[in-house]
């Protein structure tokens, strides 16, 4: 049976970390070919059909990744986080990039050419098990993405699934789960497949309902449960 309600299951991945159970002598030759690169936001990276020339390893901040319409309609499919490693299908297949990569917020990102990169992976067959695991996570995450747009009917169910699974990593607290939330109102109706007009009216819905608290760029979810009702979980 397909699990639809992983979102509410707490069965996120770790936050990062690709290669943090190679040996110490393995991930210091792969930082060996790397440079490290700073980002401010809003930076694009690469874009779908894009050949395929460097992967990046996520070392601070967020990148988001989205697949884009003829028309101009943007999906958002996951953000990548500390550890993640961006660009990663396309190097190892030589094959166009099927996404597009864009920083978030400012980040530092470590930046492999494809032939350096698999320069590594002959030098170091061992690193081709976390790769397979790295493959896996995405996949599983973007599936996850296209499920949760594509299988909830209303969009309270989408965007309560979103904010649950985004505080799977938050802080818990007196007052409930807390996590960064920046993120305009148009890039969650991206990730939801809505318009920020009904993205704006459901969080509206769910302030009222105190489903969810804001502060600055925090965001509380006071009970879980409660906003796992609205997600149907």
């Amino acid at each position: 049976m397909i699990d639809t309600n992983s979102s509410c299951k707490g069965q996120t991945k770790r936050a990062g970390e690709a290669f943090g159970n190679l040996p110490i002598d393995v991930t210091n030759d792969l930082l060996s070919v790397a440079h490290t690169v700073s980002y401010p936001s809003s930076v694009l990276l690469f874009s779908e059909l894009d050949q395929a020339q460097r992967v990046f390893v996520v070392l601070e901040g967020e990148i988001k990744l989205s697949i884009n319409s003829r028309d101009g309609r943007r999906l958002i499919l996951h953000i990548a986080k500390k550890g993640e490693i961006v660009g990663l299908a396309s190097a190892l297949s030589g094959k166009a990039q099927e996404m597009t990569a864009e920083t978030l917020y400012p980040a530092k990102l470590a930046l492999l050419s494809r032939s350096d990169f698999l320069a590594f992976l002959l030098r170091h067959p061992e690193a081709y098990q976390t790769l397979v695991e790295e493959l896996t996570h995405q996949f599983s995450k973007a599936c996850d993405q296209l499920r949760n747009v594509g299988l909830s009917s209303t969009a309270p169910e989408k965007l309560a699934r979103l904010l649950l699974e985004w505080g799977e990593n938050g802080q818990i607290s007196a007052s409930g789960t807390r996590f960064h939330f920046s993120l305009t109102h148009q890039e969650i109706g991206e990730f939801i497949g809505a318009t920020r007009e009904t993205v704006t009216r459901t969080l509206g819905e769910f302030k009222s309902r105190q489903l969810i608290a804001f502060h600055g760029t925090t965001l509380t979810i006071p009970n879980r449960i409660a906003l796992e009702s609205y997600a149907h979980c």
